[in-house]
């Protein structure tokens, strides 16, 4: 068939879109999960193993006289916690290197919720669905039940974007107790304020009790389930309590790439108290703790990660409430 110099044309263009991969899928993340960890039916596919906890926010003064949000407006707010390990194994050991999570649902006096999702590491594992669907594949343990480390190393090499959190996590211990560690929330928002503007915010949380890493004994030989039981120890002589750190940045920071840290020294204010005040039980346990559900004066950030948690979110809580 003769081809013209256009139909030429038009096939080398579309060449590179055809050998292109499709776009990461809310569902290639449980897909990939389930091949890390294995199947474990009626479990979050992601944070597997983790503990509920009840207290309470009460904003700061400084909160309640500079943001129009109503998270910040009243005397406090009860909410639902779970403390949680990374990853969709709910019998990983408590000293594992990797992020430990916070997770957190206000109700606010109308019955609205806002939802804070955190992990121990200051920031992500990749900059987006694409990269970190890709080094969820390459972790992918092969028939000896173990990651090919060379596959792992071969694949940041050429993403950089997954090297922070790994090198992080590489040069700082596991947390000796849920109530030990700072709590990020990695993601950028943007906060209304009273006089009509909007701050461009990133948050932490900073525990009261102090930050404390296992030490090298307890790194080799702590028990595989210490974490709840810390904790529980913890709250017997009072509550825990998180001062929530709100980060300001400036123009130039990125809103869309949780793997890239803001620049240190960017202005910071408390905008209020997170206590801790019981843990156990199961409150915690029907709750999707999806970081786009926001009240309002808060609205999220460019960023496609905190984009696909939600329909990814969304699959795993439907998952898990049928069992599956």
């Amino acid at each position: 068939m003769l081809r013209t110099p256009l139909a030429i044309a038009l096939a080398t263009l579309a060449l590179p879109l055809a050998a292109q991969p499709p776009a990461a899928g809310p569902h290639d993340f449980i897909d990939a999960f389930r091949a890390l960890s294995g199947e474990h039916k009626g479990i979050r596919k992601g944070h597997a193993k983790g503990v509920c906890a009840e207290g309470e926010f009460v904003p700061s003064d400084e909160a309640r006289t500079r943001l129009a949000s109503p998270l910040f407006a009243g005397p406090g707010l009860p909410a639902q916690l779970r403390f949680s390990m990374a990853g969709g194994n709910p019998r990983v050991p408590d000293n594992a290197r990797s992020p430990r999570g916070l997770a957190a649902e206000f109700q606010l006096p109308d019955g609205t919720l806002h939802h804070l999702a955190m992990l121990s590491t200051p920031v992500f594992g990749a900059k987006d669905p694409d990269s970190f669907l890709g080094l969820l594949r390459a972790q992918r343990p092969g028939p000896d039940g173990k990651p090919d480390a060379g596959r792992i190393a071969a694949y940041r090499e050429a993403h950089p974007d997954t090297r922070p959190q790994a090198e992080w996590l590489a040069r700082n211990p596991p947390p000796w107790s849920y109530a030990n560690a700072a709590y990020h929330g990695l993601h950028t928002f943007y906060v209304q304020t009273r006089q009509g503007g909007a701050l461009k915010v990133r948050w932490y949380l900073q525990p009261q009790d102090g930050e404390r890493g296992l030490d090298d004994a307890e790194l080799a030989g702590a028990p595989a389930d210490f974490l709840t039981q810390r904790l529980a120890e913890r709250l017997r002589q009072g509550p825990v309590r998180f001062d929530w750190i709100m980060v300001l940045g400036e123009p130039g920071d990125t809103d869309d790439d949780p793997s890239r840290p803001w620049p240190a020294g960017r202005p910071v204010f408390k905008a209020g108290t997170l206590s801790v005040q019981r843990s156990g039980g199961e409150a915690c346990t029907p709750i999707n703790f999806d970081p786009n559900v926001l009240s309002a004066g808060f609205s999220a950030g460019a960023d496609p990660i905190l984009r696909m948690r939600s329909p990814a979110y969304a699959i795993s809580f439907g998952l898990r409430l049928g069992g599956q």
